[in-house]
């Protein structure tokens, strides 16, 4: 009994011992992680203090914005007005003009109905021309007017095969336009027209834009009626709007640009381009030509304002006008060259064969600095048996030229820069027969020339040795000619250095590069040594020539003369930006070879060159004539089945120290067949009368 009573108390002994370890252990593992959860808090009021620390003292000002931003319900006015926009003698070309504005903005969840009871209210407070509605709207007034009369117009049948998803809604609509009828239409007076044109007005466009209801000639008695009455024409509204002006009239409009309106907003398809630099769909933008180009200085800073918990609106920050950008444009040169080219052209109609002239150019530049003083593009065209003339100066950049000789100048630097020709080389003006093909000769023989000689008198010849030289051809009379065609390369690589087949830089956007010939057969390396093949458009001729005035340095064109802030008391005083000289390229040649080309284009002028007569000697000018056989396609099938000939000048003065280049280009002056002896003098008169008014101005 005593040792089983022994046991029993030695074996509860051990499992109290065992009991107590296994309370130790669990104690201990219970510190173990107490321990572990107080650097686990203490750490995290660390990073919390951290924060806060953070928060208040280096990033308070990030914070507070967000603050503001998640209380505040800010708000932006409409588009404020652009920048004015300034001639070279600061002379305005393009400002802004107020207008009293009524408009429209669709109010959340408003009924049809309604919009056509505030339609015939703002028609008795407003007079509105509805002279343009259509009467696909006058049926869609009708509809909305008439809810249940234009119900009864479908069928059970037609209400059937919608429930049965073979009509859709906008099908059972056009039924019920389709069946509106004139009896229905008559009905409607004036007032109810005028309504209508008005209901289309307001839900037209972008349901989440401003509908202008009316912005021109709006009276004071009309825009205060509205105001009176806003209370009850929900959605209405008026304010002051503002429009382009244009002080001289249409005079350069096409080169200014557009602006979208408030109702057209940004276009579709300038919407990622607009929207990718934080505007909002309905701002009014720069859309084309210079107003786009320099949308970011033109375009103003709008108000901005915060609603306050009574509802009410307070001015955060005071929006501004655009910044004003002067033009290295002189306006009044401008107006004369227009007028030069719009008297000619219509002039130019009354003479022998000149069906196919339609357009004229001329671009007056500083080739020391690639300034544009004028530019100017007309195209006259035959409307109702009376000639009218348009603008065309956005073709300066855009329109493809046949050169012709006016850019033999480039062509003797190949020569010059590869061995082709030497200085004073002389060489017989015989016409060139190649095999299989019809003589190319100059437009007279003129015996045996120098290189000074060819350019004086235009000699086609002369180039078409060289480039048989430029592309290692062997010559023999009336034997096949083989050349490298490694040289239309030589060629084309000169020619870039001076402008020619490269996109010249101009300031604005849409600049197009002209025709190059694919073609590598021997004659017609031939032809593109005298402007016969290649095309180019008049600013990259201009660029031609001022690199050749400027000894050598092409330059970029701009129409920028320097950006200022509207903001200061007087105009023009806070320079913001000014442009600079930006050269692209100088030629890689000789001095004395483009001195020599120099020469060569002062003698054109001269007495007995191809251009004398063209400028004033007075003026000691040089340059370059150029006729060039060109191509047209005269019925709109996209195919070329007329030769013409176009009638081309470039040039510069003074020939010892070039201030302005001139560019003169007259395409499809008249036909193939005719006579040179009698063809029109257009291209020669307009040069006189263009060089003639410059010198007028800036002497």
């Amino acid at each position: 009994m005593k040792s089983k009573k022994f046991m029993k108390k030695k074996s509860r002994k051990i499992n109290r011992t065992k009991f107590v370890e296994k309370k130790q252990k669990i104690e201990s593992k219970i510190e173990k992680r107490y321990k572990i959860l107080i650097v686990i808090i203490i750490l995290l009021m660390v990073l919390l203090i951290t924060k806060l620390v953070l928060m208040q003292l280096v990033s308070h000002d990030k914070y507070t914005k967000k603050l503001d931003e998640l209380t505040h319900t800010i708000f932006y006015s409409g588009s404020t007005p652009r920048g004015r926009i300034y001639d070279r003698s600061g002379n305005i070309i393009v400002d802004n003009v107020a207008l009293k504005t009524i408009y429209y903005k669709k109010p959340v969840n408003v009924k049809v109905s309604d919009e056509i009871k505030n339609a015939y209210k703002v028609a008795r407070y407003i007079d509105v021309d509805y002279s343009n509605l259509k009467d696909i709207s006058l049926k869609k007034f009708w509809v909305e007017s008439n809810p249940k009369l234009a119900k009864q117009k479908i069928t059970d049948e037609e209400w059937k095969k919608l429930n049965e998803r073979r009509l859709t809604n906008e099908d059972i609509y056009k039924l019920k336009l389709e069946r509106v009828t004139d009896e229905e239409l008559s009905k409607y007076t004036d007032e109810d027209k005028e309504a209508a044109y008005i209901y289309y007005l307001m839900n037209k466009g972008y349901s989440y834009a401003e509908k202008t209801i009316k912005n021109k000639d709006v009276t004071e008695e009309e825009y205060a009626t509205i105001a009176e009455h806003l209370d009850e024409l929900k959605g209405f509204d008026i304010k002051l709007d503002w429009q382009r002006y244009y002080p001289y009239g249409d005079t350069l409009k096409t080169i200014f640009g557009t602006v979208s309106t408030s109702e057209s907003g940004i276009p579709k398809e300038l919407k990622d381009y607009y929207l990718d630099k934080g505007y909002a769909l309905t701002d009014r933008v720069g859309i084309s030509y210079l107003e786009y180009q320099y949308e970011e200085y033109l375009k103003g800073t709008k108000d901005v304002y915060e609603l306050t918990e009574d509802n009410n609106y307070r001015l955060v920050e005071e929006g501004s006008r655009g910044n004003d950008i002067v033009l290295t444009i002189d306006i009044n040169l401008q107006q004369e060259v227009d007028k030069i080219l719009e008297e000619e052209l219509i002039a130019a109609k009354s003479e022998y064969d000149t069906g196919y002239l339609d357009k004229a150019f001329v671009v007056i530049t500083d080739p020391n600095t690639g300034e544009i003083l004028a530019m100017s593009g007309k195209q006259i065209v035959l409307e109702d048996s009376e000639y009218k003339v348009y603008d065309y100066t956005p073709g300066v950049i855009t329109t493809s030229v046949t050169p012709g000789s006016v850019i033999k100048g480039a062509s003797h630097i190949v020569g010059y820069n590869t061995g082709a020709l030497q200085i004073g080389e002389k060489r017989d003006d015989a016409c060139i027969k190649i095999a299989a093909t019809p003589l190319k000769c100059s437009y007279k023989t003129f015996g045996i020339i120098d290189d000074l000689q060819a350019l004086k008198y235009s000699s086609n010849t002369y180039q078409f040795r060289t480039a048989i030289k430029v592309g290692k051809g062997n010559y023999e009379y009336d034997k096949p000619l083989k050349i490298d065609e490694n040289a239309f390369n030589i060629y084309r690589d000169t020619f870039a250095e001076f402008g020619l087949g490269v996109k010249t830089g101009i300031d604005l956007p849409n600049e197009t590069l002209g025709y190059k010939g694919n073609n590598t057969l021997s004659g017609y390396l031939l032809d593109f040594s005298i402007g016969q093949y290649d095309t180019y458009t008049p600013i990259q001729l201009s660029q031609y020539i001022s690199t050749i005035a400027n000894g050598g340095k092409r330059i970029k064109p701009h129409l920028l003369k320097a950006i200022y802030s509207s903001q200061s008391e007087e105009p023009l005083t806070d320079i913001l930006l000014e442009s600079k000289v930006e050269v692209l390229n100088e030629l890689n040649t000789q001095e004395e070879y483009l001195n020599r080309v120099k020469e060569g284009f002062r003698q054109v002028l001269d007495y007995g060159g191809t251009g004398s007569g063209y400028v004033n000697y007075d003026y000691q000018a040089a340059g370059k004539t150029g006729t060039a056989e060109s191509f047209i396609d005269t019925d709109g099938d996209g195919k070329i089945d007329t030769e013409t000939i176009s009638s081309n000048f470039v040039g510069y003065a003074p020939y010892d120290n070039p201030k302005v280049t001139f560019i003169v280009l007259t395409p499809d002056v008249a036909s193939i067949a005719t006579d040179s002896s009698i063809m029109s003098k257009i291209n020669m008169r307009i040069t006189q009368k263009v060089t003639q008014k410059y010198f007028e101005i800036y002497e």
